[in-house]
């Protein structure tokens, strides 16, 4: 689909320079698809943004470029046309149709969408980064799932990605924890402020006399968060240590930094941050009064830590709660007063999920022990069904998860609808083989004998993907590519009701044809099932 749409920029480019219309400085010839199947498969507005700057007409300016295309056609190009003010818009004759076919049979899921844009540029994208206080819980699987899918969009285009998780091993939520696992050890109440979870009072039962709490505590809770986030196919390349930071010197070492940039002063007894002065809202406490870091010094020396890992054209994506929104400023505020460049760091914020069960809404506190975990999602729902959920909203909304209908195997489940045109479509590779059919390969098949629009809807959608997966990985955005499935898994399911493959009514070169596309639909299906992390099962 790329390719196409490269071609027809360039053939409006020659166009323009043969009108001898001179071009903006930039200018990009741009390219939408028309409301109405009837007006083309791509339209420009060059000839509407350039005419009054040529000091003619649109329509007519939009008439000399249709002239010049219609000799010098490009590939797949049956007919340029003028529509409306001056738009012009051009026709794909069927055989670009055909290629999309081939296209995507000779790539395979694994290649198929791919792009080269990322040029191997190093990303560190960070989330999950939960607190070694206990299970991941249900609210973490969002920012899980998109964390997890944008790495995998990203590597898709090209980058080179680590995914890293932040342990806040450190600080007082770390000594209350390791209090409560102590308290609970010897039977005693757990300390105000504590955690009471029944996960603690489960815990302690593995726990050795006369160790210490607080550590094995930690690395109980990291193998606990490490299992249910490969149940999830979440994983990680480092597990960054908040404790390790503290011993190595490098908070010592960015406070210093910080004092050299004159960022710093003391005030009511406390070390400030001036990040006012770098667009904060306000000054922010590095260092309390009574000596102890706040935990925005610990965080300044990561994230400096990150870009020297990163290099010096690396980029930094940190996936933050909702909770997280105001402390953005501050840290870009923090990284500018150092010298970096607060752009390489990007935030993106996950909002809250209300998760329901039989239209009650499931609350969640970890430290209250009201918890409900990712694994006990997972369980009941399944890790597919679990991620596919997660990402079917952008991550701006507060969407509902409501557990019994995610667990539902019924088509108004969107996984299961989108999967289930997975395993349709090898369905019908597998009648196919048990009928004796041989498939012969694409360039021996006559695809023109597929002529009905159930047929030519799939393939226009199949042809998007590579758009899509651009798009998203540098929107951000994995909510696309869901969208994108639910939209194709559509209409696989049309085709599959409509267009029958193999059977003694069906002409075999017409069976050969709609085998083709069958593979090709597969392909783009299983490639953007794998983008999300969610499985192609080949039968349901």
């Amino acid at each position: 689909m790329a390719d196409i749409r490269l071609s027809l920029i360039d053939a409006l480019h020659g166009a323009l320079q043969s009108a001898a219309v001179e071009l903006p400085p930039g200018f990009q010839a741009g390219l939408e698809r028309p409301a109405r199947r009837e007006h083309g498969d791509w339209s420009s507005n060059a000839a509407l943004v350039l005419a009054k700057p040529v000091g003619c007409n649109p329509r007519e300016l939009a008439s000399q470029l249709v002239s010049w295309l219609e000799t010098n056609r490009p590939t797949h190009v049956a007919e340029v046309t003028v529509a409306g003010p001056g738009f012009v818009n051009f026709h794909l004759a069927d055989s670009w149709l055909h290629s999309v076919i081939t296209d995507a049979v000779q790539a395979g899921a694994d290649s198929y969408g791919r792009h080269a844009f990322g040029n191997g540029q190093n990303v560190i994208v960070e989330f999950v980064s939960a607190n070694p206080t206990g299970p991941v819980h249900a609210g973490h699987g969002r920012g899980a799932a998109y964390g997890d899918a944008v790495a995998r969009l990203l590597e898709r285009c090209g980058y080179t990605v680590n995914r890293e998780f932040y342990i806040n091993d450190r600080g007082t939520q770390m000594d209350l924890f390791g209090a409560s696992l102590t308290a609970r050890h010897k039977g005693q109440p757990v300390p105000e402020d504590g955690y009471s979870g029944q996960y603690i009072s489960d815990w302690v039962q593995e726990m050795p006399a006369n160790t210490d709490a607080r550590q094995w505590g930690c690395q109980r809770a990291l193998v606990d968060q490490k299992q249910v986030l490969q149940a999830m196919s979440v994983s990680f390349d480092t597990w960054f240590s908040e404790q390790a930071l503290v011993d190595s010197g490098a908070i010592a070492h960015t406070l210093e930094a910080l004092k050299s940039a004159d960022a710093t002063y003391e005030a009511q007894g406390a070390l400030w941050l001036r990040s006012s002065d770098y667009g904060d809202d306000k000054d922010r406490v590095l260092i309390k009064a009574d000596g102890e870091y706040t935990y925005l010094l610990p965080d300044i020396a990561y994230h400096c830590d990150k870009l020297k890992r990163v290099g010096p054209d690396g980029v930094l994506i940190n996936v933050w709660g909702a909770d997280h929104h105001g402390y953005i400023a501050r840290m870009k505020a923090a990284l500018a007063a150092l010298g970096h460049d607060p752009s390489r760091l990007e935030v993106e914020v996950t909002q809250l999920v209300r998760l329901e069960r039989d239209g009650v809404e499931v609350r969640i506190a970890k430290r209250s022990g009201t918890i409900v975990e990712l694994r006990d999602v997972i369980d009941e729902v399944g890790a597919d069904a679990a991620r596919f959920t997660y990402l079917l909203q952008s991550m701006d909304t507060a969407p509902t998860f409501d557990l019994a209908k995610v667990a539902a195997q019924v088509m108004e489940n969107p996984v299961f609808y989108v999967q289930m045109a997975h395993a349709r479509l090898c369905s019908i590779a597998d009648r196919a083989r048990a009928a004796g059919v041989v498939q012969g390969g694409t360039h021996q098949t006559n695809l023109g004998l597929l002529t009905h629009e159930r047929e030519h809807e799939m393939i226009r959608q199949l042809a998007l993907f590579g758009e899509i997966t651009a798009a998203a990985a540098q929107e951000r955005a994995p909510h696309r590519v869901t969208a994108w499935l639910r939209d194709f898994a559509g209409t696989v399911h049309g085709f599959y009701h409509d267009c029958y493959v193999v059977g003694s009514h069906i002409a075999p070169e017409l069976t050969q044809a709609r085998l083709a596309l069958v593979d090709a639909g597969r392909v783009g299906l299983a490639a953007g099932l794998a983008t999300l992390g969610v499985s192609a099962p080949q039968a349901m």
